[in-house]
């Protein structure tokens, strides 16, 4: 079928929406006519950095309604309101013990170019166009596998819903399903983008009394405060470690650290107590740590965590419950941009300007 999608030519060109090829789906795909999707960091890395064989089509936030199920899909019908998360093989052994975000082909499925089941489904003019996360949601209409495919409630605004597929996953994720902060622990949450803020409402959930928000923009530790943190720190004017060890007594209990900025992870080690651990979420450059003496002797733990090591058919509709409820308000991080905007959302997000842009598709 013809669709229209916004198609990367080439490594860091803006996007063009043009008419490309998307085929029918297979024995356990979906067909979802997207409605929405969130612009993602990782979208403009792949973009920029040509993490996916070119010419592509990104975008892998994707919210929508299934349009069509191939012929052995059986937790999914026509008319379901879904979002779409990352691909995984489901059959690998950390697949099966709960652990997808770590796959065996996480990123071969996901940065390879091809469907799960290792076709192009995209291509324009008779070439092939790779996918990227198993969707390619920057287009009208997406292919799935039905694994990577959440149903969600009806009664909330699909359009919101696509960005709990990765980013807001991710923070909240970290939190709620890796670390679990006991109740009345102690958590530092370095950078307020829509990953850090995500894992400050999820901070806030899981009841930990002291709840601090570093960053460099007043105007978003403003908004970390009016949606769960305790304390506010702007790192460009204050020594971070100093003032968080002042004011925790000696150190946070765990932390999560979103910026990849090496100064800022040495920071987030720096002001753990002993015992402490940190979750680190950014994407890093190459960097130097003193293990002996901000890890080893003081028995700290530093982890990598991907996707919040959630299970996204278990987890998303648990999000979507908190949002209800009134817990978890990330509608509040969001701006909305049509699709022939889409270069313009990329922007706005690269400057600041705005912290979780969703894209309207139709």
């Amino acid at each position: 079928m013809k669709i229209k999608a916004a198609v990367t030519h080439k490594q860091g060109k803006n996007f063009k929406i043009e008419h490309v090829d998307l085929a029918t789906p297979k024995e356990n795909q979906v067909l979802v006519k997207i409605v929405a999707t969130g612009v993602c960091h990782t979208d403009a890395v792949a973009r920029d950095a040509a993490l996916v064989p070119l010419p592509a089509v990104l975008g892998h936030e994707g919210s929508g309604i299934i349009e069509s199920v191939g012929q052995s899909v059986t937790t999914l019908k026509k008319g379901d309101h879904v979002v779409i998360s990352f691909s995984h093989c489901g059959h690998c052994e950390n697949c099966l013990t709960g652990h997808p975000t770590v796959c065996e082909t996480f990123n071969e499925l996901n940065f390879g170019g091809k469907a799960t089941n290792y076709t192009h489904r995209l291509s324009q003019n008779g070439e092939k166009l790779s996918t990227f996360f198993g969707q390619s949601s920057f287009s009208t209409y997406a292919i799935a596998h039905e694994r990577n495919v959440v149903k969600v409630d009806k009664d909330v605004d699909i359009t919101l819903l696509g960005t709990l597929g990765c980013g807001i996953q991710t923070g909240a994720g970290t939190v709620l399903n890796r670390i679990r902060p006991e109740f009345g622990s102690t958590i530092a949450i370095y950078g307020a983008g829509a990953v850090g803020l995500s894992a400050i409402m999820a901070a806030k959930i899981a009841g930990c009394k002291c709840i601090i928000a570093v960053d460099i923009h007043d105007s978003r530790l403003e908004l970390a405060k009016e949606l769960g943190a305790t304390h506010i720190f702007n790192g460009s004017k204050i020594d971070t470690v100093e003032e968080i060890k002042a004011l925790t007594n000696g150190g946070t209990k765990y932390a999560v650290e979103t910026t990849g900025v090496p100064s800022v992870v040495r920071q987030s080690l720096q002001g753990l107590r002993p015992l402490g651990t940190v979750a680190i979420l950014g994407v890093t450059p190459k960097m130097n740590i003193d293990v002996h003496n901000d890890l080893m002797v003081e028995g700290k733990t530093m982890m990598g965590v991907i996707e919040g090591d959630v299970v996204p058919r278990v987890f998303i509709p648990h999000l979507v419950n908190y949002y209800k409820a009134g817990q978890f308000p990330f509608d509040k991080l969001v701006k909305f941009y049509d699709f022939e905007q889409i270069n313009k959302a990329f922007e706005d997000s690269k400057k600041g300007i705005t912290i979780k842009p969703i894209i309207r598709i139709q």
